[in-house]
Formats: C-alpha cells, structure tokens, sequence
C-alpha cells in the first residue's frame, strides 16, 4: 500500500504550510545576523539535517516514544512555546546571546557555540516544532512501513526548499544593508515571541482539554456491586 499521487501532494502542502520556508528565512536570517556567509551555510545545513532526523524518526516511531516517556505533544508545545518565546525576546531587546545571536570564533573557524543555534532554536522547535511532528506522526500513525518513508520522503523535499531559501537569504542580507537587517531583526523576535506566546497558550489549552477528559471517565471500580 503507498501514498497516491493526491495523498502526497497533501502531505507536501501540510508540511510546506507548518514549515512555511519563507516566513522563516527571516528569523533565520535574524538568528544569524552577525554569523559569516560560511557559517550561516553551516548553520542552515545543520538544522533542516537536524529536523529531518527528528521528524523522520516521530514520523516511524514516535508514538511509542512518547508512550515510554509518558510524554504528551501538549507538554511539547508548553516547553516548545517557553523557548521560542525567550528567543523572540532576546531578538527584541537587540541581545545576543548564546540561545540568539552567539558568536563565531576569531580565527573564522566556527565554534560549537555558533553552531550551537541550528540545534536550538532553529532544528527545535522552529523547523522540527510540535506542529511538524504532529502531522508527521498522523499521516504516518498506523500506516505501514512504505506509507511512512513517503511521509519522510515529501519532509526531505519542503527541508530542501527550505535550504534554498535560507541560502538565498544571503542575497537579501547584501541588498538590503546591515541596517535594514537589524529592523528585521527587532520585527521577527516579535513575531517570534507571539508564536512562543500561541504555541503555549495552545499547549496549556490541550494540557486542560486531556485533562478534563481524564477526569469523566468513569471508575471502573468505583460503584461496588450489590447482591439482590
């Protein structure tokens, strides 16, 4: 059993729509501000390889990994929201940080805590969010094995757009000028503290609704039996 063309084309617009390469070049091109062109390369390619290992591996496997770990996606989404939040407002504020904008070495050789970014944020939670491994894991929950590496196939396809749009970003970053970037930069830890802000208030609001769900399901044990 696979995927027809149709069911393909709408998991490619789902991921593409989640991912949304273009809105996220901006951050990225924020994220990345004062990074050289090398580093900046290494940091995209770092991140879309980091996201699609994970989003492939919640794509086969996560809902036993989220059964072992006793972990929910609204947990996900609370944490996911948190981080993305202080990265908005680093960004604001006009900080760096080594969560934000951290630095490259002297030597221009790029050091782990530059690198450091494509892991956090930008593999997770902003390209590989809670929203990315939700639609992974239900377009490939209880598919077989085929349907699954499809699902994982049309990812590696919207992590390649990405990768050309992050890397084109560069050319925006000449255009534009070094001061126009950094208004970009105040814009999109904006918009990216309002993300962090919905991602939580989305995560707080599954986290009540499983929790009410819970609560009315009734005892199995909790009416004794009574001999007629």
């Amino acid at each position: 059993m696979q995927l027809s063309a149709g069911e393909f084309a709408n998991v490619l617009l789902a991921f593409f729509a989640i991912m949304n390469p273009i809105a996220n070049t901006p951050i990225f091109l924020a994220l990345t501000d004062d990074l050289d062109s090398a580093t900046r390369r290494n940091i995209a390619i770092r991140a879309l390889l980091l996201a699609f290992i994970l989003i492939s591996g919640f794509a086969i496997g996560g809902n036993l990994l989220f059964q072992a770990f006793g972990i929910t996606l609204p947990a996900l989404r609370i944490a996911g929201g948190i981080l993305v939040a202080m990265v908005g407002f680093h960004l604001l504020q006009g900080e760096t940080s080594s969560v934000s904008t951290p630095k490259s070495a002297v030597s221009g050789t790029p050091s782990e805590s530059a690198l450091g970014i494509a892991i956090t944020p930008l593999a997770l939670p902003i390209l590989a969010g809670p929203g990315t491994i939700a639609t992974a894991m239900s377009f490939s929950a209880g598919a077989p094995f085929r349907m699954s590496l499809e699902v994982i196939g049309a990812f590696a396809i919207v992590c390649l757009l990405t990768l050309v749009c992050f890397l084109s970003g560069e050319k925006m970053v000449a255009y534009l000028g070094r001061s126009a970037i950094k208004v970009v930069t105040r814009l999109m830890g904006l918009i990216l503290a309002v993300i962090g802000i919905q991602m939580l208030i989305e995560g707080i609001g599954g986290a009540v609704t499983d929790y009410q769900n819970e609560s009315k399901q009734p005892a199995a044990s909790s009416v004794p039996s009574s001999d007629s």
